[in-house]
Order: structure tokens, then C-alpha cells, then sequence
């Protein structure tokens, strides 16, 4: 029972603080800045990584294609900067699921290290700033949605899980994980995509269900990929911040890795519309 309400605690804090940023642009970005600083030093450990150098990319990176964007006046190179990023960002994450679907351990030399550090963890806060900041205009109801979506995805995922679940999604990672767990996230996940399109006024319904498709299954990806670091590191959490739910990338993973491919898709939107 006290376990119950520490976890409950926890997470009533960090919701509540999401959710208060998201009325000022620059209390966004400093949180995101925060959580980006915090995930980065307990996936340092997982990946044993000592150096300070993740730190000064991860701020560099963040306030010259993030923070900066909130403030710029123009996009001339701007745009043409972030697409290079996603670009490489991207081709880091699909290499990933690659080593996601293998039985061999994630490879860890050095040049990789900071790959993974740069372009699977420092890029994904830029991207769900320029989320939140779509087309140049702070439009936080867009970024809120998706966090609806990951939250009721994890949510009914081990719900349906725990009590219909029978065949294993990746058992070797994670053995609690299932198919029927996996759709029954999906499926709660694109019924909710409706009533968010609904009361945010942002995305037509449609693109809200294919949202909540890309949340599901590259979110589902993010843990999984983030818990084969954690099997590999031999630790059950990425760290101790959050009392009852471990590390503050234990409860992000799954949009830390959905966040670029969130992004591509608003972009394809954008050039369809």
C-alpha cells in the first residue's frame, strides 16, 4: 500500500509538472532541458559511459535546434539544419532496432557511445520542443496529446497484459511484455486518438489515429530498446529519481524514441496539407 501511493506521488508531481509548463513557452523548454540533463546522466551509467562530453552536445544541441527556435525570427538554414539532424537521427534509432531484433548484446565501443548518447537521447528532447513549437508556433496542446497517448498506451498495455496476456513480445528482454498487452495498448491508444482530436483542436482525427499508431509501436520499441540497455547493464531501473518508478528514462523511453518519428510525420502532414 505505501509503495502504491509513493508511485502514485511520483508520478502526480512529474504529470503536474508537464502539465503546468505547458502554459509558457520557455518554462517548456527549461523542464525539458532539466529532464534531458537527467535522462543523459542515468544513461551515461547504463551505457558506462564517464566522460562529461554528452552534457556539453546535449546543451549545444538543444539550444541551438530547440530552445532557439522559440525565439528566431527566421528559418532561413534553420530548416534545412533540423532535417539533417532528423535525418541522422533516424538512421541512429532504425540501427538500434536492428540490435533490438539480435540476440547478440547492443554493441558499446567508444564512437558508439556517443552516437547513441547524441542521436537517440539528445536529439529526442529537440524534437519534442520543435513539437511543441510545430510550424514556428507554440501549439503545447499537440505535445500534451502525444503524452496522452504514450500514457494510455503504457497504461492499458499492461492492464490487458497482466490479465489476458499469453504470448510473449520479446521474452528474452522483457518477460512481462506481451502481444496481447502490446495490442491492447494499441487499441485503447487509437480510441483515445479521437476524443483527443476532438477537445485539442489541433490534427484532424485521422491523423490523431495514425499518431496514436506511431506512439504505440515506436514507443513500445523505445522501452524494449531502452531495457535491453538496462538487461545489459545488469540493473532493474535506469536510476532512483522517481520512488516507485525508478529513473526519469524509465518513465520517458518510450517518447524519447517515438519523438522523431512523431515529428517526420507532422512533416509529411504539413507538405501533403
Amino acid at each position: 500500500m505505501k509503495e502504491a501511493v509513493t508511485r502514485a506521488l511520483s508520478g502526480a508531481i512529474y504529470i503536474t509538472l508537464l502539465i503546468l509548463s505547458l502554459y509558457w513557452q520557455h518554462a517548456l523548454a527549461a523542464l525539458f532541458f532539466v529532464f534531458g540533463i537527467i535522462c543523459l546522466a542515468e544513461f551515461k551509467k547504463l551505457i558506462n559511459l564517464k566522460d562529461f562530453y554528452p552534457f556539453i552536445i546535449f546543451t549545444i544541441l538543444y539550444f541551438v535546434f530547440g530552445y532557439w527556435s522559440t525565439i528566431i525570427t527566421t528559418t532561413h538554414g534553420f530548416d534545412e539544419a533540423i532535417q539533417i539532424l532528423h535525418v541522422i537521427t533516424i538512421f541512429v534509432q532504425l540501427f538500434l532496432i536492428k540490435d533490438l531484433f539480435s540476440e547478440k548484446t547492443i554493441p558499446l565501443f567508444s564512437s558508439k557511445r556517443y552516437l547513441i548518447t547524441t542521436f537517440y537521447l539528445s536529439s529526442a528532447f529537440v524534437f519534442l520542443i520543435l513539437i511543441a513549437n510545430f510550424k514556428h508556433q507554440f501549439t503545447p496542446l499537440l505535445l500534451l496529446g502525444t503524452f496522452i497517448l504514450i500514457w494510455i498506451n503504457d497504461t492499458f498495455a499492461y492492464l490487458v497484459g497482466k490479465n489476458f496476456g499469453k504470448q510473449k513480445l520479446f521474452p528474452s528482454i522483457s518477460p512481462k511484455k506481451t502481444v496481447e498487452g502490446f495490442l491492447g495498448g494499441l487499441f485503447f491508444s487509437c480510441v483515445a486518438s479521437y476524443f483527443i482530436a476532438k477537445f485539442t483542436n489541433t490534427l484532424d482525427s485521422t491523423y490523431w489515429l495514425i499518431l496514436a499508431i506511431i506512439v504505440s509501436v515506436f514507443g513500445t520499441l523505445g522501452d524494449l530498446i531502452e531495457s535491453k540497455f538496462k538487461r545489459q547493464a545488469k540493473v532493474k531501473d535506469s536510476g532512483v529519481i522517481m520512488p516507485g518508478h525508478g529513473g526519469l528514462l524509465d518513465r520517458l523511453d518510450s517518447i524519447i524514441f517515438a519523438a522523431p518519428f512523431i515529428y517526420l510525420f507532422l512533416r509529411i502532414v504539413t507538405y501533403v496539407s
